[in-house]
């Protein structure tokens, strides 16, 4: 059986951001990026996100809340997460308050990221402390954060062998 021709309907940026955001949370930025490289840009783009906005499909303010209830849940640190939502155009001020009402204990997180990463031994000497330091950081915990779970973890595992 032969097959259609394709139409050559030319795709409503609307239509694609809509099923974009079927899939899940966007921020504006990233619609518009993914957008323009389905080769949708100008005036037709920022009219299909404000529309969006209007309708209540797109909200920045909700992208950010979720991605950081998704990320934190992951077992990513405060600073990564600022990070990323910073690469999403979100306001820095935003990004604090929405830091500071999240209700995350940041030092069990990074306790559990060592529980699952490493088990439940604590680190045999110098050298492997640092490399779980090393593990917090790059998942965006504090220093400070991170000084308290390496050295909870040391005691940890002094008072398990008492």
């Amino acid at each position: 059986m032969p097959r259609k021709p394709p139409s050559e309907k030319p795709v409503a940026a609307y239509d694609v951001a809509l099923r974009l955001l079927a899939r899940r949370e966007h921020s504006a930025r990233e619609l518009k990026r993914k957008l323009a490289a389905r080769g949708l840009e100008g005036g037709e783009t920022r009219e299909a996100i404000d529309r969006l906005k209007d309708q209540h499909y797109q909200d920045d303010d909700r992208f950010a809340q979720v991605l950081l209830r998704s990320r934190a849940s992951q077992g990513y640190g405060p600073q990564r997460i600022r990070a990323e939502l910073k690469t999403h155009a979100v306001p820095e001020a935003r990004i604090r308050e929405l830091l500071d009402e999240a209700e995350v204990d940041w030092e069990a997180s990074a306790l559990d990221q060592l529980r699952r990463r490493y088990g439940g031994k604590g680190a045999a000497d110098h050298a492997e402390r640092v490399r779980r330091a090393q593990f917090l950081l790059r998942r965006g915990f504090a220093a400070a954060t991170v000084r308290r779970a390496t050295h909870a973890e040391v005691d940890d595992a002094a008072d398990e062998s008492d």
